[in-house]
């Protein structure tokens, strides 16, 4: 039975076009059936066929819009400038009225263009306003010119066209045409060729295709779409934001935000020298090198070189990325800085009292490399680490430092990423006023409206870190008053976490367990290294459900950030008896 069935869903997975999108999520259906788990294996096979599906739809979509010449299908009618033409033709009389400013002109045919300017100038010259001609050179009369000239003129004298109609429709054409070129967007292209689709078109004015175009250039920022369709799909593969975000380096936090969602704005909070860049990096280094996807960090707290520091500690350090690149070691911060690297163990080379490898007096920098490089396995397993994050180039993680900004220069800077590098994951370290409104309290609830607003309408992932006043709050009763800024900023967020340290001398008042309900509980043992920390973190606000109280511990020279478990206060008679 189960031959069969390997049998059957092999057939189902030969019959999947092997292509990038799809390399990944094969490999994993191999993996499902070596387990023996069927059930996956098909769910994922499904979950192929349906993208599949609506690949073809959308493909179908575009066929609509295919481009003829410079224009897309529905904005091509070379018919109707014939007709036009024609009636001019067999009446010049008629470019009184019915003519188009130089730039309104948009004929798609060169050789009707042609004979308009014939008209403008030689045919009905006489009757041509001034103001029509402005801007136009004169026809070029050739036999070819002549020859369609007869044709249409013969053609139309046999037909009974309203020329008044025949503008007009024209017109609207012409407005949508320039606007189509005016506006190099995709995406408001699509949506201008598609007023041509709206079904009272037809009897739509001139200003009313212009105020179509008004409104796809004003609301283009804002998600539409029709609740009811395609709901079939939406239920049963599960593909959307509110149930598949990308996980986080944090399991309990993962699940109970459903991970990072495209949408939504996420803000952690700490005191001041806290951890809140090198946490940035920590996240945004697992989004871009486990997920695969790019991610774009403003800082206004730390210079490009400290964070890049710290992103070469992250990505020796992190366990989940180690996995990635094969090297399997650990450097502090500090080492890195200061370039110290211990030998192998039969080279005979000075080293210091730590067991690093001493730089000789004279010795240049790249003549110590290259000595480290034969001395050193750790040395070379952390060039082989970095070799392998440059060759990461489609995971790219953009960096820019802005400090004195304005509102909309952060709305750009965001915008211009997201245009020109498909960017949707932006980490910003740490959310503050605009220059012009430092210490007005509530200007920050202004900022993180921008940013809910960018995150929503361009559906983008915007995490912030915020600063969380220096208090006497206990870490486990952190509340939203316990910010540094504008306590109203909590109303735009989606999630908010604050997280501050926990004293080494009151470590022995609290506990921590792997389930929120579990009665079997963990100490937070003291620990030798100045460097380790225990930090309490509280959801202060999530729109997807639960608010636990958890414990992380941590080392900053690592950029370390271990999630234990749920935090809790042990109970009064315990401590007294401690």
């Amino acid at each position: 039975m189960e031959t069969e069935k390997i049998k059957k869903i092999y057939e189902l997975l030969n019959k999947i076009p092997v292509t990038k999108e799809n390399e990944t999520t094969i490999e994993e259906i191999k993996e499902c059936l070596l387990n023996g788990d069927f059930i996956l294996a098909l769910e994922k096979i499904q979950t192929i066929q349906l993208e599949s599906e609506k690949k073809e739809q959308e493909e179908e979509k575009e066929e609509l819009t295919e481009t003829v010449g410079i224009y897309p299908k529905n904005l091509s009618n070379p018919q109707l400038e014939y007709i036009y033409m024609g009636l001019l033709l067999n009446d010049p009389k008629l470019i009184v009225k019915y003519y188009f400013l130089h730039q309104d002109c948009f004929f798609e045919e060169e050789d009707i263009l042609n004979l308009y300017k014939s008209v403008l100038f030689t045919d009905g010259g006489n009757y041509t306003p001034e103001i029509a001609k402005k801007g136009f050179n004169f026809a070029k009369d050739t036999q070819e010119s002549y020859e369609l000239k007869k044709q249409l003129k013969e053609k139309m004298a046999k037909e009974d066209y309203s020329m008044e109609n025949i503008y007009t429709e024209l017109k609207k054409l012409f407005i949508l045409r320039k606007n189509y070129l005016e506006m190099p967007i995709k995406e408001v292209q699509d949506a201008i060729v598609d007023i041509t689709n709206y079904q009272l078109y037809h009897e739509m004015t001139e200003e009313e295709v212009e105020s179509a175009i008004r409104q796809v250039n004003d609301t283009k920022k804002f998600k539409r779409a029709i609740l009811n369709q395609d709901l079939s799909n939406f239920l049963r593969t599960g593909d959307n934001n509110l149930t598949n975000g990308l996980t986080m380096p944090f399991p309990i936090l993962s699940y109970v935000f459903k991970g990072i969602r495209k949408g939504e704005t996420m803000a952690f909070a700490m005191p001041s020298n806290s951890g809140k860049s090198r946490f940035t990096i920590n996240l945004a280094a697992y989004t871009a090198l486990i997920h695969k996807k790019k991610v774009l960090i403003i800082s206004n707290e730390m210079s490009e070189e400290k964070m890049r520091l710290c992103l070469m500690t992250t990505i020796l350090n992190h366990p989940d990325i180690q996995k990635k690149h094969g090297q399997m070691l650990h450097k502090t911060e500090g080492e890195l800085l200061e370039f110290k690297f211990r030998p192998d163990i039969k080279s005979k080379v000075k080293v210091d009292k730590e067991g690093f490898v001493l730089k000789e007096e004279k010795e240049s920098q790249i003549e110590f490399s290259k000595r480290l490089a034969k001395v050193s396995s750790e040395y070379n397993r952390t060039i082989a680490a970095m070799d392998w994050a440059n060759k990461e180039i489609n995971n790219s993680i953009y960096f820019i430092n802005i400090t004195d900004h304005t509102n909309d220069e952060l709305r750009k800077v965001i915008m211009n990423y997201y245009y020109k590098e498909k960017i949707e994951y932006v980490f910003y370290d740490t959310l503050k006023t605009d220059t012009a409104n430092i210490g007005i309290a509530e200007e920050l609830k202004k900022t993180a409206t921008i940013l809910s607003n960018l995150a929503q309408n361009f559906n983008l992932f915007i995490c912030s870190t915020l600063q969380l006043a220096e208090s006497t709050t206990l870490p486990i009763n952190l509340d939203v008053n316990d910010l540094a800024v504008s306590r109203t900023v909590k109303e735009v967020l989606d999630t908010l976490c604050l997280m501050k340290q926990i004293h080494k001398d009151y470590l022995e008042d609290y506990e921590y367990s792997l389930q929120e309900m579990d009665e079997k509980s963990y100490t937070l043992e003291k620990d030798k290294n100045p460097d380790v920390r225990y930090y309490a973190c509280v959801v202060d606000k999530n729109r997807a459900g639960a608010k636990p109280k958890l414990v992380f511990k941590i080392n900053l020279a690592y950029n370390s950030w271990e999630e234990l478990g749920y935090l809790k206060l042990k109970q009064k008679t315990e401590r007294k008896e401690k």
